[in-house]
């Protein structure tokens, strides 16, 4: 069993396709799927139902996927570690971020990162920040960027604090609360909401509190994205409550500020293990401290 083979196999299952994945790996489709055919006859099973309209992972290939995954990110993370040694960061950078991250200008932070170390290659991901913890966990992300309730505090990873701030009520300009610089929660309890989907850390931020004052709102719209949710409110579809330093950039709403208004802190996580040469020098660029499992400062001369 050949890492390359584990690279076409990847290739192949995100892609759906042996004609993609073999312009991916910059290979003849033909030497592509002979040597995962080879593969299949050592693993005594078939990795692919090919039809002549698609391809998918049979039963084996989606218990081989995860495994393949690993041994080609162990691989990477050795030859990263051999490199490091010699003082050179190089390997994958896998960043996971929140829609409404505002507390770092992640594309500043990347660019500058990128300069710094161009032998990396960098992977942006963006997500809800339950699903960016576990995979933070999973190691599938190196870094990821949250915005949960302060209280929150995420299992089984390091973390650092980055800010924390209010959300404020979002509306269009032709909504009657469009004209007030503060509103109460009572009276937008009385409003249709867009919001994120129940369950999320962003819906909860709104929804404790509410329920911290006893009241209860509706919400008409749930939405995974947060363009969307804009957009929405743009129409007069609802009004939403996102992050104060967020929505000031936004246009084509105004922004009222809210009594008692939610809170929201944004948190930098990555994982308790060792992080990568990569992941280390990208925390140390935003001046925390990777050893540090409570993430700390880093402490500069």
């Amino acid at each position: 069993m050949e890492l390359q083979q584990m690279r076409y196999v990847v290739a192949v299952a995100e892609l759906g396709s042996f004609t993609r994945a073999a312009q991916r790996c910059l290979v003849v489709q033909s030497a592509l799927s002979h040597q995962i055919a080879r593969l299949e006859k050592e693993l005594g099973a078939r990795l692919f139902d090919r039809t002549s309209r698609r391809v998918r992972l049979t039963a084996a290939g989606e218990a081989f996927l995860p495994a393949a995954r690993q041994a080609l990110d162990a691989a990477e993370r050795a030859r990263a570690e051999v490199a490091a040694t010699a003082g050179e960061v190089r390997g994958r950078l896998a960043v996971g971020v929140i829609p409404t991250v505002s507390a770092v200008d992640v594309p500043a932070a990347l660019r500058a990162f990128h300069l710094r170390h161009p032998q990396v290659r960098i992977v942006l991901r963006e997500g809800a920040s339950k699903d960016l913890v576990q995979e933070v966990r999973d190691g599938t992300v190196d870094v990821a960027f949250l915005g949960v309730l302060p209280s929150y505090r995420p299992k089984g990873v390091s973390d650092h604090e980055l800010s924390t701030g209010e959300l404020v009520a979002v509306v269009s300009p032709a909504h009657p609360l469009a004209g007030q610089r503060e509103v109460d929660l009572a009276r937008l309890a009385q409003e249709l909401f867009v919001d994120y989907p129940d369950g999320t850390a962003a819906r909860a931020q709104s929804e404790e509190a509410f329920a911290a004052r006893g009241l209860t709102r509706e919400v008409a719209c749930e939405v995974n994205g947060t363009d969307f949710i804009v957009r929405l409110v743009r129409g007069g579809l609802g009004i939403a409550m996102l992050p104060s330093a967020f929505a000031a950039e936004l246009t084509g709403v105004r922004l009222l500020s809210v009594t008692g208004a939610p809170a929201r802190t944004e948190r930098l996580v990555w994982s308790r293990s060792q992080p990568t040469p990569a992941a280390a020098a990208f925390l140390t660029g935003l001046g925390v401290d990777p050893g540090d499992a409570a993430g700390r400062p880093v402490t500069r001369p």
